[in-house]
């Protein structure tokens, strides 16, 4: 019943996906991370569908492109971009550490969120405009559940920069070493389908998802002293990002040769 209770929360809490309402309870939130990525696997499931269709019915390449991340910041109901925009925010005000804590508690919106999130978008959208081999494609939609995996990983692995918020909350009353023990097998799953999908491009994904996730850990604990629930939000654009560039410079380069 309780893992019942944790997928439900997850969803509620990560997606719009209507769920059944529950109450939050401690006993409940012991498996909250392991299905969190189970969102990403249906982000990914729609954008595949929605390349698959664009292809079949010959949508045009604009609409497809827009439609992509469209489809993963609508079904995420934009949490993640919210959190990537305030730690934008803290970050580039270059202040001490306790004043970009409260930067991040802050509900108005900055200039350098704006901007931010206007350059990653511009990014997102020519990478994945640049992503016609259908391999990649697929690497690309195993990314929304990989990012979340990685950021679950973070969540109990990572020192957490205070101790209130609601990752804390989850991160305290989460069964540690099931929770991270699943985890790895989550990744270990990714890593293995990339590298099935295509032995070459999934491993240069796969190092690459290592360097962000080791630049998130190195910039956060610098920056903040730790993670947030709104670093995850930022770790979660920032690698899906990447990862979608980095395909599109395989596809260049793979076209060229």
């Amino acid at each position: 019943m309780h893992v019942i209770k944790s997928f439900l929360i997850a969803l509620s809490m990560y997606s719009i996906i209507p769920t059944i309402r529950t109450e939050w309870k401690e006993e409940d939130m012991k498996y909250v991370f392991v299905f969190f990525p189970f969102v990403g696997v249906i982000i990914g499931a729609l954008v595949f569908g929605w390349n698959i269709l664009c292809r079949q019915f010959e949508i045009g390449e604009i609409a497809r492109t827009i439609g992509i991340p469209v489809i993963a910041i609508l079904l995420s109901g934009g949490i993640h971009v919210d959190g990537f925009m305030d730690t934008s925010d803290a970050f580039c005000s270059y202040r001490e550490k306790e004043k970009k804590l409260e930067i991040l508690k802050d509900p108005h919106i900055g200039a350098f969120a704006v901007i931010s999130l206007a350059v990653c978008i511009l990014i997102y959208l020519a990478a994945i405009s640049q992503i016609q081999d259908k391999n990649l494609m697929l690497l690309v939609c195993i990314s929304f559940a990989f990012s979340r995996v990685l950021s679950a990983l973070a969540a109990v692995f990572f020192p957490s920069a205070k101790s209130g918020g609601t990752l804390a909350y989850f991160a305290t009353n989460a069964s540690k070493i099931t929770v991270r023990i699943l985890l790895f097998i989550e990744a270990a799953i990714c890593i293995g389908a990339e590298i099935l999908i295509h032995p070459l491009y999934g491993g240069i994904l796969t190092l690459i998802s290592g360097l962000v996730f080791l630049f998130y850990y190195l910039k956060c604990k610098k920056e903040l002293g730790g993670i947030t629930g709104d670093t995850e939000g930022f770790f979660v654009v920032v690698y899906e990002c990447s990862i979608a560039v980095t395909a599109a410079v395989i596809n260049i380069v793979a076209g060229v040769l």
